[in-house]
């Protein structure tokens, strides 16, 4: 297992992402033995969210923790999105009226209707509550989760706003010894023009996290989709840094974010559709191989999350760590 130094952590270069499955025990146990042999076989990264099976996911994540040890695990999450508890034994209506609505926590006009809300004080509820969930004094990373949703039914500025205020209580998380590292997690915010309405402006991000938390603020990751069918993270110059038009991940590495890509494999998509011509460039003959060579081979691209909770398809998906990345030469060559 390779790995990337980054302010005094070395990060695995695959991770797992746990964001799909049922609800029942089994997809649980799964979880818990495929996230457990990750571990013992290198891997420190695991990601989740707290909406991830209804906080299933992350509560297996503790009981991980719990068997290998808090150091043996670098963990992120999110919130962003409301969420239910699938533990809690009431119906999801009479949760979210009784910790949302009464409480005032949620203004549902402000929320959209995919159930997507931001403000500083439900992300304070979110990130506390998935503190509880992964039983750890201390997150490592935690993730604002698709901010550019916002951007469909809010202005600009006030979306803005609305990303300072989130900004602020992760800081002060930081300071209380919560929290390590925080960031945005995207799905389409880091890969479109400029123009369009979900575009996320990450340099104009970067300053708003230091006017809240000065030079030595903590804004310090960015998780966004990367594979073989959407590369615009590394081909698409679609941000502006000075006079320079660069990529995301060319506009992470100049702002010295870490970056976290997902959908590797595009939720297996990628199966079946690898042209033979990339395989033979590669020298691999699976199409799972080929996704995550191409990009764990990806210049700035810091750990490659795969969604994973089935040890077998853990074993197959490492075997590609047998087998050298492109050189920065070789991988610049394929979009010639």
């Amino acid at each position: 297992m390779r790995y990337k130094e980054f302010l005094g952590f070395k990060l695995s270069e695959i991770g797992v992402g746990t964001y799909l499955g049922e609800l029942d025990e089994e997809t649980d146990r799964r979880y818990f033995e495929t996230i457990k042999t990750a571990v013992e076989r290198g891997i420190n990264v695991v990601d989740t969210a707290i909406n991830y099976r209804y906080m299933k996911s992350e509560r297996v994540i503790a009981k991980v923790i719990e068997e290998v040890g808090r150091d043996k695990v670098f963990v992120s999450t999110k919130g962003g999105y409301i969420p239910f508890d699938a533990d809690a034994g009431e119906d999801p209506k009479v949760f979210f009226e009784e910790n949302f609505l009464k409480t005032r926590l949620v203004d549902p006009n402000e929320m959209t209707p995919q159930g997507h809300y931001l403000s500083g004080k439900f992300i304070d509820w979110c990130f506390e509550k998935s503190r509880e969930n992964l039983r750890v004094d201390t997150v490592d990373v935690y993730f604002v989760h698709n901010p550019e949703e916002q951007l469909l039914f809010t202005e600009k500025e006030k979306f803005y706003d609305k990303l300072r205020e989130c900004f602020e209580v992760l800081e002060n998380k930081v300071k209380e010894g919560k929290l390590r590292f925080y960031g945005i997690a995207t799905w389409h915010g880091l890969r479109i023009a400029p123009t369009a309405r979900q575009y996320l402006d990450l340099p104009k991000i970067v300053e708003i996290a230091r006017e809240v938390g000065g030079e030595e603020n903590h804004f310090k990751f960015v998780q966004l989709p990367y594979n073989l069918g959407m590369h615009e993270a590394f081909s698409y110059k679609n941000h502006k840094i000075g006079s320079k038009e660069v990529s995301t991940l060319e506009a992470c590495e100049i702002l010295n974010l870490y970056v976290y890509t997902s959908a590797t494999l595009f939720q297996a998509q990628v199966i079946g559709r690898v042209p033979k011509e990339l395989k033979d460039r590669f020298g691999l003959e699976k199409d799972v191989h080929v996704a995550i060579q191409f990009v764990r081979s990806t210049p700035g691209v810091g750990t490659a999350l795969i969604g994973m909770s089935r040890k077998e398809h853990l074993e197959e998906n490492l075997e590609v760590l047998e087998k050298d990345p492109l050189t920065e030469e070789e991988f610049i060559s394929l979009f010639k």
